[in-house]
């Protein structure tokens, strides 16, 4: 697996701090994006938590996430979570380190008491001191909440800057764009009251097991969630139900869970599990099975095997403007753009962390992740080796059917209503559901004449 360190500076621990004037909870940024360009501890938000104790604990499960391996539990590492304003509302988000569960704490307009968010994304620190504090935050004591340095010009004169330095997998790049593909193919599928999410979740299992292997359904019954042996038809996957433990940490304030997820075909399957909030909306999306990370999934590589999704992003990217909600109907009017070539815009603007998906509002929102726009693309193993294959000439057309080269094997690559199928044994084993196999995405790189040579795909 490809690492890089990715070195996060704070000018100072996070901390929560008790005076006289009350309680004040002061979160640290790193480096990070904002509509004036890159700052080094940018200032999101200074107001009040209108529900103190139940944010405090949404943060904390946003930060278990961030600190959890649910599949081969050794390794453990953690990124400290990322942080957007939005201009009316704060988004907590992270992943986990095996790449197969994001979450996302969305603290709304009417759960703050401030002046309005700032506009940006950056890390916030989220050491062990600070979550034993938030952890015992209880009652509904009026808590300060301060997103940045108390000043807005910082500087490390000011004392010692906090750097921690974390191992940043490609994969979790690749994760938070896959994440984001999937989660826009979701629709709602269930919706319970207080009483019922609470007991359903209540009866999952706290850990893996024999039980909790392999895909696992759910249905609706009325209001409630009830077993299935079988994706019958309106079920839902729940793939590694221990991987909603970080749920219970705000279980007792729900007052509704929405399930999200794609009509059953018979696969395991992605899906999203939403907590309603005061104020607030925690979710969870988990990968289509515990050992399988978002990263291999192949959702994003259509839109990055065209030069038309490339140049696309490219002015899409200057239309976005940190929007808690984007509207691609709007984006195709301002571009000159179809709509479908501004969602697959969208698609490659997740490759970079560029934009996110919020299943409640059913729409795209702005963030801007601290990595590089092209990494993701270029440790893509499938598209890197389709385009390999398509600038050595191992794709012949004939029709709607291709002969691809690889190895010493040939394949046959046929198209049908727009749809590919290969004979290798990805194709076998996985029938389209992860995404083209390499030759099948060769095969779609030459027919729409993508640019190949010297590797400028």
């Amino acid at each position: 697996m490809t690492r890089t360190v990715q070195a996060l500076a704070y000018s100072r621990p996070s901390a929560l701090a008790s005076s006289q004037a009350g309680r004040s909870l002061g979160l640290e940024t790193a480096g990070g994006s904002t509509p004036l360009g890159a700052e080094a501890h940018p200032r999101f938000f200074a107001g009040f938590l209108a529900s103190p104790h139940i944010a405090a604990r949404g943060l904390l499960a946003v930060a278990d996430v961030a600190a959890a391996r649910y599949y081969q539990r050794t390794l453990l590492s953690s990124l400290d979570p990322v942080v957007t304003g939005n201009g009316d509302r704060l988004r907590f988000e992270s992943f986990s380190g095996c790449c197969g569960v994001y979450a996302r704490l969305d603290v709304l307009s009417e759960g703050l008491e401030g002046l309005g968010t700032g506009h940006g994304t950056t890390n916030v620190d989220v050491n062990n001191p600070l979550r034993e504090a938030l952890s015992r935050i209880g009652g509904d004591e009026p808590l300060h909440l301060r997103v940045g340095p108390q000043e807005m010009a910082v500087t490390t004169m000011d004392g010692a800057v906090v750097e921690k330095k974390v191992p940043l997998p490609d994969r979790w790049l690749r994760g938070f764009a896959e994440a984001q593909v999937a989660s826009a193919s979701f629709d709602l599928r269930a919706e319970l009251p207080a009483a019922e999410a609470v007991r359903f979740l209540r009866s999952l299992p706290k850990s893996s097991g024999a039980a909790t292997r392999g895909a696992q359904w759910v249905v609706p019954a009325g209001r409630a969630l009830r077993p299935t042996t079988r994706p019958v038809s309106g079920a839902v996957c729940l793939p590694g139900p221990q991987r909603l433990a970080a749920l219970q940490r705000v279980l007792r304030y729900a007052s509704a869970l929405r399930v999200y997820g794609p009509a059953a075909d018979g696969a395991a399957t992605a899906s999203a599990w939403e907590v309603v909030l005061p104020g607030m909306r925690l979710t969870l999306t988990l990968s289509p099975d515990a050992s399988r990370g978002f990263s291999g999934e192949g959702g994003v590589l259509e839109a990055l095997a065209t030069d038309d999704a490339a140049a696309d992003a490219e002015l899409i990217s200057v239309l976005l403007a940190w929007e808690p909600r984007i509207e691609p109907d709007r984006l195709a009017a301002e571009s000159g753009l179809p709509v479908e070539r501004v969602r697959a815009a969208l698609v490659r603007l997740g490759t970079a962390g560029r934009v996110g998906y919020d299943l409640a509002d059913a729409a795209y929102f702005h963030r801007e992740l601290p990595y590089d726009a092209d990494r993701a693309e270029r440790h893509n193993p499938r598209l890197v080796a389709a385009r390999l294959l398509a600038r050595e000439g191992a794709v012949v057309l004939d029709g709607e059917v291709a002969a691809v080269r690889s190895g010493d094997q040939r394949y046959q690559v046929r198209e049908r209503s727009g749809a590919l199928s290969c004979t290798c044994q990805w194709w076998a084993d996985y029938r389209g559901r992860r995404g083209p196999c390499k030759h099948a995405l060769a095969v779609r790189m030459v027919r729409r004449g993508a640019t190949v040579a010297g590797g400028a795909l």
